[in-house]
């Protein structure tokens, strides 16, 4: 069981794992070489950067709280191929800063803070980098958003967008109880694959507006959540899938999504 002699700091949604039996399940949902750069975000009290290490050639980790600079560098002072970056990830360049690192393959693996879950993956999406493989330990109810299927509860604009660029998979569980503090909720590692065919689309950044405006409100149906639309060029759209305008957005697939959003992009 892992200690850790740190204060943990509920603000930076901050529960570490206590066995190394989870992070080496989280580690082997990729492949890892000494040809591999791996981003973690998160690294806190470093059992899973450890074990990243071990596998990867490099990892580069983003930590925020500057309190656990010296629980770090001792979790980690065996190892040369581990930098630490004390700043928020999402103000961060990745461009730049893995710009200095020689690899073959890039990955993301993290368990990473709750509470800004949706905003890390949004930001990776839109890097426009060549992750091979994205791993993830988020909690449970969010893992259930990113994997959800049209016509089910939890599909929403996030399950859309990650469905378009990814193949997304739920990997295993793990429950609350393999935390130090314990929170609330239980917890899932997903894990997404670059599609190696993703849909054409004109404007990327239109699609990605009707995708949040077609959700913004999830009991309306279409005609009502993109009225500033032009209704007759989604008419005809839906038609095409034996669809009309009285559909939510939950029924829709990524690709009716996108035939839209091109035949408005005209």
């Amino acid at each position: 069981m892992e200690h850790y002699d740190v204060t943990f700091k509920k603000k930076f949604g901050q529960n570490f794992l206590k066995r190394k039996v989870v992070v080496e399940r989280i580690a082997d949902v990729c492949s890892l070489t000494k040809d591999d750069l791996v981003i973690e975000v998160g690294p806190g009290g470093a059992i899973l950067t450890q074990e990243l290490a071990k596998r990867a050639g490099h990892v580069l980790a983003y930590e925020i709280d500057e309190d656990l600079k010296v629980e770090l560098t001792n979790k980690l002072s065996e190892f040369s191929n581990v930098d630490i970056l004390f700043q928020d990830f999402l103000n961060s360049s990745l461009e730049y800063d893995i710009s200095r690192f020689s690899y073959s393959n890039l990955y993301f693996i993290s368990n990473v803070p709750y509470y800004i879950t949706t905003p890390i993956i949004m930001k990776i999406v839109n890097s426009n980098l060549n992750f091979k493989k994205i791993c993830m330990m988020v909690q449970k109810e969010v893992g259930n958003r990113f994997c959800a299927s049209p016509g089910s509860r939890e599909y929403g604009s996030i399950s859309v967008f990650l469905s378009y660029f990814y193949d997304v998979k739920k990997e295993f569980l793990v429950s609350r109880k393999e935390f130090v503090p314990e929170p609330n909720v239980d917890s899932v590692v997903i894990s997404f694959t670059k599609k190696d065919v993703v849909l054409n689309l004109k404007d990327r950044d239109l699609f990605f507006k009707v995708v949040r405006d077609s959700f913004q409100f999830k009991r309306k149906n279409l005609r009502n959540n993109l009225k500033k639309y032009d209704l007759n060029i989604i008419r005809s759209v839906l038609q095409d899938y034996d669809y009309d305008l009285t559909v939510r957005a939950e029924q829709l697939s990524v690709e009716i999504f996108v035939a839209i959003a091109n035949a408005l992009a005209g």
